[in-house]
């Protein structure tokens, strides 16, 4: 029987050993090529870290932003679904999309809620309230209000979405990390391990801005208690100025891209993940859980992980100074019945929370529905209707016109 044609379209190729996005991306594509045939398209360049997508039978396209090319690709391919990996990606190319294929499922995977990030992010920088109603709340909302189905990772985001912004659970699909607990390793014990580690792209703000706080305020402290410990930071795409907080003397250690992330974790006795802003759900603490590295995060860095579940190390608030932080990092480092109970506790979390089948199987389930009731359900999206027309109208043209001009 032949297989149905699903076009992903991603604002970047999937690396799933440089980021939890990309990680996330690649499980949602093993996931849906099992009942269709996958087309992944993208405007960005490929770097040496891309996924082999071929080797999941998954077609590639390199495409370009504002070009009748896409259009064609559409044309031809006649998918189905469309997935967007961001609101951004459906901005930019659902006008086209519903323009030359209007049946097509529109789906979006939001990775996470931008406009909560960037609103914790100024709310940070300006020592003010959060204000989550901003043109970024706009743009992403409107776009979840388009599409025919979006994909929340967090359980926080979800009950956000639907008590503060009064979203319908028509058009939201729970869909955190999925994750197989046959990948969680029996690691070594308490006292085989040593020092901290923090990991995480460094090109995502919230994970820069955690090492230069861990770097000025926490790691002093913890130093300070534990002279002999060390952190070792890693994370893909390292700038220069992160390379320079490099000082084995002080026991801080800009180690760069690890080249697989649970077996880095796997070495040390406590994750760290001093996360002052941020959204959705971390995999850096996730990925600790499978091979039994506790976490000290912030109220931020649990959010939607674990919900009434015990939590898989420590949480201490986001104070200036870093000194809970601190405090909860050496209090986990030296209690080795501690240790061992929050280690556990993290691999509960993965299997009751991320459960890679569970989470899949519904997926798909939502889908088909989604397939069966595709009239129906934009029926009762009036407000999408009016905002696919005036996305249509206004982005659409403009991109033709943008088109006309580089010509």
């Amino acid at each position: 029987m032949t297989k149905n044609s699903l076009l992903f379209i991603g604002h970047l190729w999937p690396e799933p050993t440089s980021s939890a996005a990309g990680y996330r991306t690649l499980a949602l594509l093993k996931a849906l090529s099992k009942y269709w045939s996958l087309h992944f398209a993208c405007a960005a360049a490929q770097t040496e870290y891309c996924a082999d997508l071929k080797a999941l039978d998954i077609i590639s396209h390199e495409i370009k932003l504002n070009d009748s090319d896409f259009d064609q690709l559409v044309i031809d391919l006649k998918p189905s679904i469309v997935f967007y990996d961001r609101f951004i990606s459906e901005e930019q190319f659902a006008p086209r999309v519903q323009q030359h294929s209007p049946e097509s499922i529109n789906i979006i995977d939001t990775q996470d809620l931008h406009f909560l990030r960037r609103a914790r992010q100024k709310a940070l920088n300006t020592q003010q309230e959060i204000q989550l109603q901003s043109d970024d709340a706009i743009r992403e909302i409107a776009a979840i209000l388009r599409s025919d189905l979006s994909l929340i990772i967090s359980s926080y985001e979800m009950q956000l979405l639907i008590e503060q912004f009064k979203l319908s659970t028509d058009l939201l699909h729970y869909c955190p990390f999925m994750l197989s607990s046959d990948k969680q390793t029996v690691t070594t014990d308490f006292n085989e391990r040593k020092n901290f580690v923090m990991i995480g792209n460094f090109l995502h703000p919230p994970n820069w801005d955690a090492v230069q706080w861990c770097y000025q305020f926490i790691w002093p402290q913890i130093r300070a208690q534990l002279p002999e410990a060390q952190i070792h930071i890693y994370g893909a795409y390292t700038p220069d100025k992160a390379l320079q907080l490099h000082q084995p003397d002080k026991g801080f250690f800009i180690k760069g891209r690890a080249d697989n992330a649970l077996e880095t974790l796997a070495k040390y006795r406590v994750n760290l993940a001093p996360l002052r802003f941020g959204a959705g759900i971390k995999g850096k603490i996730a990925d600790g859980f499978m091979v039994g590295t506790p976490c000290v995060t912030t109220p931020i860095g649990q959010e939607g992980m674990a919900d009434n579940l015990p939590w898989g190390g420590l949480i201490a608030e986001d104070s200036n100074n870093g000194d809970q932080i601190a405090d909860k990092a050496i209090q986990l480092y030296k209690d080795q019945s501690l240790w061992q109970q929050c280690s556990k506790n993290g691999h509960q979390i993965i299997e009751q929370k991320f459960n890679e089948n569970q989470h899949a199987e519904q997926l798909i389930t939502r889908i088909k529905q989604l397939e069966e009731n595709l009239s129906n359900q934009r029926k009762n999206n009036f407000y999408g209707q009016i905002l696919r027309h005036n996305l249509y109208r206004s982005q659409y043209f403009m991109s033709k016109w943008i088109e006309e001009k580089n010509k």
